[in-house]
């Protein structure tokens, strides 16, 4: 059944004074260091040496042993690495992967199970297994950890998505090391996040953070994989096409993603104005180097500028229920001069989507480039007269 087209309330308004801890005078004062970085050539420096929160992300390759099981060793040595950020001064949140690959050495399984609720059975299992050795390493370094379970849901609504982010915030303020995971063990297929790369990426932007590093079992981007002139390469400065194709999907019996999540993560986190970094886990110093500027794994340089908490929302917190296909007029208004959306511009829609809600905008290509809250439901098509369909303040083009 269709949707009702009702109004919805919208996502949580932009206040100045509290959307962002960092002040408006910070934002400026790292875009003039990163346009001195670009001219210096340390963009690495200026981009990591001043983080001051940031998001570590761990896969479930660096947790879990050639058994599928967790390695108490390979946990302990990343522990130690971000207690080691936090004795610094950096508040950190970690989003953790490894509570299906533990439980499924408990329950018997070789690979990762392919049915939800074998999935969900094996997150129950291993994410007590999880948290338990969390709690206990970080308690060696007088750190307190606190398990926070998300599911899309919650992120996308309104006022959970700002709850959430108050939570993480005040555990922070309180020298708590934030644990999150996907709530898998309750999560259904249409709320999940699709994976922890995704999750991590929007935690940094939720925050948002100062950075976002994703410790996997590469060194970061290969260009040229399995070829003898393989190289990881250094710095992103702009993902292409190009940038895309190098990233392949993962062949592990416990992962979800791959590259190319990564790759989807790193587009939400720079588009957000976030840098990130994807680096070894393996390697027992890998978090230091990174925040010292030193060539360590693949840095993702931001997009300059700081996207606002209500835009940030808009872009990559609900999930899209529609798609409004314009003409090459309409998407130069919108990409180049900052317009609105008008409905002469648009050629056809799809989807069910009422007054309120995200949709994607497309240009001839059928290409997404930007995504924005729809004035009109679906259920008015076609509009009789020259409408704003889509305000340019409630439109961010990605």
């Amino acid at each position: 059944m269709p949707r009702a087209a009702e109004k919805k309330t919208g996502p949580p308004v932009h206040n100045p004074e509290t959307d962002d801890p960092v002040p408006a005078r910070r934002h400026f004062f790292w875009a003039s260091l990163l346009a001195e970085g670009y001219r210096q050539g340390f963009v690495r420096e200026v981009l990591l040496n001043k983080v001051r929160r940031l998001v570590v992300k761990l896969g479930t390759g660096v947790l879990t042993d050639a058994h599928k099981r967790l390695d108490p060793v390979q946990v302990t040595q990343l522990v130690a690495q971000i207690a080691g950020l936090r004795a610094r001064g950096c508040e950190v949140v970690l989003v953790t992967s490894g509570a299906v690959g533990a439980g499924m050495g408990v329950l018997g399984f070789d690979r990762r199970p392919g049915s939800l609720h074998e999935l969900q059975a094996c997150a129950a299992v291993g994410q007590s297994r999880l948290m338990a050795l969390y709690e206990s390493l970080f308690r060696h370094y007088e750190l307190g950890a606190a398990q926070v379970l998300l599911t899309h849901d919650d992120l996308a609504d309104h006022a959970r998505h700002l709850n959430a982010r108050n939570t993480l915030l005040t555990l922070l303020q309180h020298g708590i090391v934030p644990v999150i995971n996907e709530n898998d063990a309750v999560s259904v297929t249409e709320l999940k996040f699709g994976d922890n790369d995704r999750l991590s990426a929007l935690v940094a932007s939720l925050l948002p953070a100062d950075l976002l590093v994703l410790l996997t079992t590469a060194d970061g981007l290969v260009h040229n994989f399995g070829q003898p002139d393989s190289r990881v390469l250094s710095r992103v400065e702009r993902i292409d096409e190009s940038i895309v194709a190098m990233a392949s999907g993962t062949h592990s019996a416990t992962a979800v993603g791959g590259m190319i999540t990564k790759i989807q993560a790193a587009r939400i986190v720079t588009r957000s104005g976030l840098p990130m970094v994807i680096a070894s886990g393996r390697k027992f110093d890998v978090l230091r180097r990174i925040l010292d500027g030193e060539e360590e794994g693949t840095l993702f340089q931001p997009v300059a500028g700081r996207l606002p908490g209500r835009k940030r929302w808009i872009a990559f917190f609900d999930r899209p229920q529609g798609t409004l296909v314009v003409d090459a007029g309409a998407r130069e208004a919108l990409v180049r001069n900052g317009r609105s959306l008008l409905s002469p511009g648009i050629v056809r829609i799809s989807g069910i989507f009422a007054a309120g809600d995200v949709v994607q905008i497309a240009g001839p290509d059928e290409q997404e480039f930007a995504r924005g809250l729809v004035r009109a439901p679906s259920s008015e098509w076609p509009l009789r007269s020259r409408t704003e369909v889509v305000h340019r303040n409630d439109l961010v083009v990605l």
